[in-house]
């Protein structure tokens, strides 16, 4: 009998615990700026090393690679 009644106060513990576990976390709340942007600025894709500021040749870069992965033109089909 006392066994059984141990077995049933450490349930309760045991499920209070856990209730009482969440109660411990704090909220994440963003603040945010109106009309201000906090992350990095974005550049144009031709801005680099790569493309040294030639917006042509980023194009044609890009388009060499869609040809590249455009089926119909990988195998000759027409």
């Amino acid at each position: 009998m006392r066994r059984v009644t141990f077995l049933i106060g450490l349930g309760m513990l045991t499920a209070a615990a856990a209730g009482l576990s969440g109660c411990g976390e704090k909220p994440n709340v963003t603040v945010y700026k109106q009309g201000k942007y906090q992350g990095k600025p974005d550049n144009v894709p031709w801005q680099g090393a790569q493309f040294n500021n030639n917006q042509v040749e980023w194009e044609k870069a890009i388009k060499a690679r869609n040809n590249g992965q455009n089926e119909y033109l990988r195998v000759g089909a027409q």
